[in-house]
């Protein structure tokens, strides 16, 4: 009962300052609009129609009451019935289209807005995707988008019909009546003054619930998918995974029940100042009419009136708190659409030229950017955002690789090597020197360009929740199935897949936990082969593998690499014999270069490592 009643007390009290939306939330809404308004005039008519009607049917009314009065003939009343019978179908009509005009606005703001939230996000650097929160992302993308929607359906249909029907109904009050119709308005500063305050309290309760669900939707879709789980299950606290989880939801109750009863206290308060001046007007109204000053038909016309004025000053007053909330979700999502992507294509790029491709990297400086230029504080749950950043980690690294040689960079970890991988398929753009392929700086390529001629695996190749067929053509969507066969068979899986019931269709469940390691890397190895690129990149393709997969892997890496240019990063002795060249990476310095035995002979930092790292492996590795 306690707590009960301290919810309930809580949603009566005052929010200190909640902040305003950013400025110029509702200039961009009318741009995203712009593309609708035919629709939207179509709309604006179709709601001034009904607006009409609203006002014209207690004009009707009265004018039966004053005939009946009156003892006029039966035919005029049957007549004005008929009338009124006529606008109350034509108003349902009218309704009906309005409403479905209003969802085709508004459906269409939702595909609009889901768009473009996720063709900008694919744009944005891949520093963004390894702070930023994936449920807070999702909850953007859903449910904020359809909360501003809202502000084409329901908000926008009720904020026009309502200023109509209010300016058409006062206008007709006034002529019927000056003196009824200025006494009902002596109530209406009552309606005016909190609505202002309702606003601003409601789109903070809506902000934070906003938040505290994209919370809730990181935690289920950390800890539903299949490594989350396992984790949880080896190490986890599965009670306090369930408080925390529970706090949130908590949290958001408590802000429902808030709303809802600020809400509730507010409509009951105008409803009954609604009522009371419905009150006044037939208690002055009435006592005009006895006098003759007024004609019955005209008092009830004024006092239908009266609700067609009420009415919507009280649906006038709840708009501010629904365009606030709408507003709100808008603000959320262009939060999300003002990130700049921080790696661009040039108008005028151009496709890399043909034939065997070189790789340089001419005196090459990188430092990561600083958290503030790609990310948001709300994806990442945290109230600031880290300010480090900056600071330089590759410094001057300059190398070249010919067509068809292979350079492999050794070192240890946090080496830079990963680093001078992601400058090659552009994922970062450096701060001075360049990064060329067949002598073109990356820069100046096409991005497509650049995806069809470097592949990549890295040491944890990604699979989507998919067939295996799914997944390998998503590198070259045009592959018939001769051509997948042939990869997975280069690849070492052919037979694998051959023994799976459902062949090419198998599902490999969520980044491929179906799969064993092994099998996993086979099937990125496929996927690349499948692609062709002229240019390949491994990342420790083969560092988590037991040996039985990793020579498995060895082979299929061995009809990969096959007369490609490659830039691997291996700690395996046999991929680093194989190199045409060797770097030795240090604190983001080449310190060494050379063959393998050249290195060895000079018994410098990389004859330290094969020693250490690499002399157990077998000579026939």
């Amino acid at each position: 009962m306690d707590n009960t009643w301290s919810l309930l007390s809580s949603a009566m009290r005052r929010e200190d300052a909640p902040r305003g939306l950013a400025p110029g939330t509702v200039g961009r809404v009318a741009r995203f609009a712009r593309p609708y308004w035919r629709s939207l005039a179509v709309f604006l008519v179709l709601t001034v129609v009904s607006a009409v009607i609203a006002v014209s049917t207690p004009l009707l009314a009265g004018k039966v009451v004053d005939t009946i009065v009156g003892g006029h003939q039966a035919g005029l009343v049957i007549g004005l019935a008929v009338i009124v019978a006529v606008l109350a179908v034509a108003d349902a009509g009218f309704g009906l289209v309005e409403r479905w005009q209003s969802a085709r606005i508004g459906e269409g703001l939702i595909l609009d807005l889901r768009r473009a939230v996720f063709e900008h996000v694919q744009r944005l650097p891949i520093a963004f995707f390894t702070r930023t929160r994936t449920g807070a992302l999702v909850s953007r993308l859903n449910n904020d988008v359809i909360g501003a929607q809202r502000t084409f359906t329901a908000t926008l249909s009720g904020l026009v019909t309502n200023v109509i029907q209010l300016v058409l109904s006062l206008a007709v009050m006034l002529t019927l009546s000056w003196q009824v119709t200025v006494l009902a308005l002596v109530l209406l500063p009552v309606f005016v003054l909190p609505a202002r305050r309702m606003g601003r309290r409601m789109a903070s309760l809506q902000r934070e619930s906003a938040q505290l669900n994209a919370g809730m939707t990181t935690q289920m879709t950390e800890r539903f998918s299949a490594p989350g789980a396992t984790l949880v299950k080896l190490f986890g606290h599965p009670r306090q995974e369930a408080d925390d989880f529970g706090a949130r939801a908590g949290r958001v109750r408590d802000i429902g029940v808030r709303t809802a009863m600020l809400t509730r206290w507010f409509m009951t308060s105008l409803t009954l100042v609604s009522a009371l001046a419905q009150a006044l007007v037939y208690g002055l109204g009435g006592w005009l009419a006895i006098r003759g000053q007024l004609q019955p038909g005209t008092v009830v016309a004024l006092a239908l009136l009266l609700t067609r004025l009420y009415s919507p000053l009280t649906a006038l007053a709840n708009v501010r708190v629904d365009v606030m909330t709408a507003l709100v979700s808008f603000e959320r999502v262009f939060e999300v659409l003002d990130l700049k992507p921080m790696i661009t294509e040039k108008p005028d790029a151009r496709a890399v030229p043909a034939g065997g491709v070189s790789v340089e990297f001419a005196d090459v400086r990188f430092a990561y950017p600083a958290p503030e230029k790609y990310s948001l504080a709300s994806l990442e749950d945290v109230s600031t955002l880290d300010s480090r950043g900056g600071e330089e980690v590759l410094h001057g690294i300059s190398f070249r690789a010919e067509p068809g040689q292979m350079v492999a960079l050794v070192g240890p970890s946090g080496a830079g090597k990963s680093t001078i991988a992601t400058l090659l398929p552009r994922l970062y753009d450096v701060d001075s020197g360049a990064v060329r392929l067949s002598d073109v700086d990356v820069r100046d390529l096409s991005f497509a360009s650049i995806r069809e001629t470097v592949g990549v695996v890295t040491q944890d190749g990604h699979l989507f929740h998919d067939t295996i067929r799914a997944n390998l053509t998503y590198a070259r969507p045009g592959a018939d199935d001769d051509e997948i066969w042939d990869a997975l068979d280069r690849a070492r899986l052919g037979d694998l897949v051959h023994r799976l019931p459902d062949g090419l269709d198998t599902v490999v469940g969520e980044r491929g936990y179906r799969l064993s390691g092994g099998e996993r890397q086979r099937l990125t190895i496929a996927r690349l082969l499948l692609a062709q690129p002229r240019v390949i990149v491994l990342d420790e393709a083969t560092a988590h593998l037991d040996s039985e997969s990793e020579a498995a892997v060895g082979e299929a890496l061995t009809h990969a690499l096959a007369g490609r240019t490659a830039l691997v990063i291996a700690h395996r002795l046999s991929t680093v014999r194989a190199a045409d060249q060797i770097l030795v990476v240090e604190d983001g310095e080449i310190v060494e270069r050379g063959t393998h035995e050249e290195l060895l002979a000079a018994e410098g930092r990389y004859a330290d490592l094969y020693h250490t790292q690499f002399a157990e492996e077998p000579a026939a590795a």
